[in-house]
């Protein structure tokens, strides 16, 4: 009896043994004999995959159908209960010019045929700086433009970035040159773009974007987001705690 037991044990030590090493592989890219896929794959479905063909067994019914389809206009994701937070986060009010369909690319937005720029004049940075948040709204700005402007528009915003002097782009403004543009027409040039520059709507949130706004306004003037010892701003901002919403 006890000669039986250790032969089984043997065997099943063995097999195991053997199970372990052949779901081992050579391949350091290689995930190794998958047993039982089906606990730990994801049946989520995938963007980008021809679902026409899974494992094997081809549906001629789904071959080449998208996966990944754009979400219904006026989709809003969930940020949360906080009403401020919600209300920032809803779509942008203000639309892109109708020529912005051929000139940026934005077909089917839903576009104007008034020149919506000219009406962002009058919105405000709903983000408002104060002594307390002014250096975490600054490091996040930092943050955003070396990666989404700062190869364009330059470290210090002199429009001197690595892809103007490389030679493949021209025109770029300096920053200082534009002091004069409010926060709401900041904000639509980056949203929707401005000339050579391609709307960033699909890359920054509304949120991301009026945070680069402050950060640019930094360039602008070196006092910009400074305050005194009884919290009160060294120089006048153009931001405000309310953004018009009509």
């Amino acid at each position: 009896m006890k000669i039986k037991f250790k032969a089984l044990a043997s065997l099943a030590v063995i097999s195991i043994t053997t199970l372990l090493l052949e779901s081992c592989t050579a391949d350091a890219d290689s995930s190794g004999l998958e047993y039982m896929p089906d606990m730990y794959r994801s049946p989520a479905i995938e963007p980008y995959v021809d679902y026409g063909e899974v494992r094997g067994r081809e549906n001629k019914d789904m071959k080449m159908k998208i996966s990944a389809l754009v979400p219904p206009m006026g989709t809003v994701p969930y940020f949360g209960t906080d009403s401020a937070t919600v209300n920032l986060m809803l779509p942008y009010f203000r639309k892109a010019n109708v020529a912005f369909r051929e000139t940026h690319g934005l077909y089917g937005a839903n576009l104007s045929i008034v020149d919506e720029y000219a009406l962002a004049i009058a919105d405000k940075n709903p983000t408002k700086l104060s002594a307390e948040n002014v250096e975490s709204v600054f490091k996040q700005g930092k943050e955003l433009y070396t990666a989404m402007c700062q190869h364009c528009h330059g470290e210090k915003g002199d429009g001197n970035g690595p892809m103007v002097l490389s030679g493949a782009y021209a025109g770029v403004p300096n920053y200082v040159d534009r002091a004069a543009l409010s926060d709401g027409q900041m904000f639509y040039s980056i949203y929707y773009g401005k000339n050579a520059m391609g709307s960033h709507s699909s890359q920054l949130n509304k949120k991301e974007i009026w945070t680069l706004v402050h950060y640019v306004r930094k360039f602008q003037n070196a006092e910009y987001g400074k305050f005194d010892a009884t919290g009160a701003t060294v120089v006048a901002m153009q931001a405000s705690d309310t953004l018009v919403k009509k």
